[in-house]
């Protein structure tokens, strides 16, 4: 089986808080460009090797947990156990029949230290046996709309167990399962600008908005150190960064500008770029539109690289990296696009690929949504077009996802 034949998408789960807590797993098939595979457990076996071997565990998931489907065969195999139980969480799939034999192996497993869920389910009497030895139920809101949840809801209570509301599609469906009480929610329902309540740009939002503007002229440290002197919060903050682990000084920092001298303009433009998406929210890096940012951005700017045209020009990758950014903060911020594009100054070729997907970069921007999103349909001409093969994308999602680990 060739690793490099598969995709692997990303489907985040978040907590009552809407921190990010866990992925799930999905796969899709590159070489028919269809979710539809005849042999169900051979399609988990691929996304279980090609998460162990060909992204890495740790990479792709990070300290998050990971969501993965099993048919029946795969779930009565004993290769099972090279899955890391501290972080796979096991969906038993909902067209799988309660024998006495899936009672004993799912007993086993819970013994065993792995966590279990059930997909897209609807309470029955039938699974009692299995409410008693599972983590989690996922209950799908397309198939249970909220307002006949109340009743399933309270035949649960009486069980050990979590409840996951999948394809939560607006923030009043959102809301209406956390009064019922459910603990974990899937989908992309946070990324839509009709889903989520934007907030006004404060002035830490403009204040970075500038500083992305001075990074991006070049302009003279002095202009950097008063755009950061002007705003007490994010100098606090950028103190913080030049004293984490990860950049290791040994230095006292003393003044704003000593700090931009160590950490550097392109580290400096990058965390700023971030730091559009974390604001105040306490959720921090949790906030899964950060994740998300940073992985789109992580992917273009490896992309940027493999592009027919784009890798001739030595700034392609930064640009890319940046409009990976910049493309979602729209969703976050009560601000058109257009007025974010002209604030910035941005040039002509950034500018026509955030506002209308045009050039190079514009393409670039919408194969990382088709991505993002598993059309993987709609994806091979527009590869094919660009000079980028499936293992091209493979990579860049892979090391999209390692520098995205780094950021914890």
């Amino acid at each position: 089986m060739e690793a490099e034949k598969y995709l692997l998408g990303r489907q985040p789960i978040l907590n009552r808080n809407e921190e990010l807590v866990a992925y799930e797993l999905l796969f899709r098939s590159a070489e028919s460009q269809t979710a539809d595979v005849e042999d169900a457990s051979y399609a988990t076996a691929s996304v279980i090797i090609n998460t162990l071997t060909g992204f890495g565990i740790e990479d792709i998931l990070g300290r998050h947990k990971g969501f993965i489907n099993m048919e029946l065969e795969l779930l009565m195999d004993d290769s099972l156990n090279i899955l890391p139980k501290e972080q796979v969480v096991i969906e038993l799939l909902e067209t799988l029949q309660v024998t006495p034999e899936l009672v004993e192996r799912c007993r086993s497993l819970k013994e065993n230290g792995f966590i279990l869920a059930l997909d897209d389910h609807e309470y029955s009497p039938v699974f009692h046996e299995l409410y008693e030895i599972v983590d989690i139920v996922k209950v799908d809101l397309m198939q249970s709309p909220p307002a006949q949840l109340a009743e399933m809801v309270k035949q649960f209570e009486r069980y050990p167990l979590q409840l996951l509301a999948e394809k939560v599609e607006s923030q009043e469906e959102f809301r209406q399962c956390l009064d019922l009480g459910f603990d974990l929610f899937q989908g992309y329902y946070f990324a839509k600008p009709s889903v989520m309540e934007k907030r006004r740009m404060d002035d830490s939002g403009s204040t970075l908005l500038k500083l992305m503007r001075l990074l991006g002229e070049d302009a003279e440290l002095a202009e950097i150190e008063k755009a950061f002197r002007g705003n007490a919060v994010l100098t606090y903050k950028l103190l913080l960064l030049v004293n984490s682990v990860g950049i290791g000084t040994r230095n006292k920092i003393d003044t704003v500008r000593h700090a931009v001298a160590i950490l550097g303009r392109q580290q400096i433009k990058r965390w700023v770029q971030l730091a559009l998406f974390a604001g105040n929210d306490l959720r921090g890096m949790e906030n899964p539109l950060v994740d998300m940012a940073a992985v789109r951005a992580g992917f273009m700017e490896n992309m940027a690289g493999c592009h027919q045209s784009l890798k001739c020009f030595h700034d392609s990758a930064e640009k890319a990296f940046m409009i990976g950014i910049l493309s979602i903060l729209e969703k976050v911020y009560d601000v058109p696009m257009d007025e974010v594009v002209r604030n910035l100054n941005l040039s002509e070729d950034v500018r026509d690929a955030l506002t209308s997907r045009q050039g190079g970069l514009g393409k670039l921007l919408y194969v990382a949504e088709m991505v993002e999103e598993m059309k993987f349909e709609q994806l091979a001409g527009q590869l094919g077009e660009m000079g980028i093969s499936i293992e091209n994308v493979l990579t860049s999602q892979k090391r999209a996802y390692t520098w995205r680990k780094g950021m914890a």
